[in-house]
């Protein structure tokens, strides 16, 4: 399967996953701002993904001034860390990813070693997102029985993160231990990202999966296909409330009322111990022809749209959060921070 994130011969690629799975394209980043527009058009998406296209876009942008002839400055850099954080404010990792290359910058901005360093840096960030997926795929797994039919909600795999996937990761660690799992996979409007990247991902494991539209979950889960959900997140938060793909809090209602544990999959990297509560995460607000039709096609009366990105589950309604340092169980507010070390 493609790689989301190819970092080759000083140069960055991006896969370009809006016309997946029809066609496998890779967007040559030469510059920042062809990074930031690949971020915002969801070309590359996902926060861990994001996280890494980050670091090696703030790589590209201090190429960019070196190619021009001219010293690398903190002046330009923070122009374009500026013009990165401003392209998606809930993805946690992207600015985690910032905060983790800045003191580099900072100590080798007059130095000859500045690119070999930030490079560096970046391919760490990549390599251990992937160490880190692989960790929690192997908790995750121990949730999950021979035979259970497990949904996730957007996509949390190889394509969302630097490799492997977080969710679809815990799915891949369970057929790998030889529990014949079966994923259901909702489409996930308005953009379809289960539709056209996690049923993807699954086919191309050889992992059992079916498709279905995000309002027959509910028939799913009465009917008894459904022992377990497990998703992804963009930001999690001290109290353990979810941000994760729109829709998400939907799919945790109906767990909830159907008794099925709702499990999210995260690397530490995604856990915000900033912010104390789901209410205060900033949600994305997309462009409104993304609710109106898809791609060039477009359905809709003219009207006004509300279109979040984003939502966020109560910690309430979560059996678990998954992550490479294990399964962390309420209370969050407390088990977060001493797990994760952020204490």
């Amino acid at each position: 399967m493609a790689e989301a994130i190819v970092y080759k011969d000083d140069k960055l690629f991006l896969l370009d996953q809006t016309i997946l799975p029809q066609k496998v394209e890779y967007i040559e980043c030469s510059d920042h701002k062809i990074v930031c527009d690949a971020i915002v058009r969801l070309s590359v998406r996902g926060a861990p993904a994001i996280g890494v296209a980050t670091a090696f876009g703030l790589v590209v942008g201090v190429r960019e001034q070196i190619a021009r002839g001219e010293k690398p400055t903190i002046e330009h850099y923070n122009y374009i860390e500026k013009t990165i954080a401003a392209t998606r404010p809930t993805a946690v990792n992207l600015f985690w990813a910032i905060k983790r290359m800045r003191p580099l910058v900072e100590a080798h901005i007059n130095s000859a070693d500045l690119v070999d360093v930030m490079v560096a840096e970046a391919k760490a960030i990549h390599e251990e997102d992937i160490a880190m997926n692989k960790a929690m795929g192997k908790f995750g797994a121990e949730l999950l029985k021979d035979g259970d039919g497990v949904l996730t909600h957007c996509n949390a795999g190889a394509l969302a993160t630097g490799g492997y996937g977080t969710a679809l990761g815990v799915f891949r660690a369970a057929w790998e231990a030889g529990k014949k799992i079966h994923v259901y996979a909702d489409e996930t409007r308005p953009l379809l990202q289960g539709a056209r990247l996690t049923a993807y991902e699954m086919k191309e494991e050889g992992i059992p999966v079916t498709l279905l539209c995000d309002n027959m979950a509910a028939s799913l889960m009465r009917e008894g296909k459904v022992q377990a959900v497990v998703v992804g997140s963009d930001r999690t938060v001290r109290n353990g409330d979810v941000a994760n793909k729109i829709g998400t809090y939907g799919v945790a209602v109906l767990a909830k009322f159907h008794n099925i544990p709702f499990y999210a999959a995260l690397p530490s990297s995604t856990i915000d111990l900033e912010i104390t509560s789901g209410k205060d995460i900033p949600i994305e607000q997309r462009d409104p022809k993304e609710v109106k039709g898809f791609g060039d096609l477009q359905w809709a009366a003219d009207v006004d749209v509300w279109n979040p990105a984003f939502d966020y589950t109560p910690n309430e309604l979560v059996a678990g959060i998954i992550t490479e340092k294990g399964v962390i169980r309420p209370p969050y507010d407390i088990n977060i921070p001493k797990i994760i070390g952020g204490e």
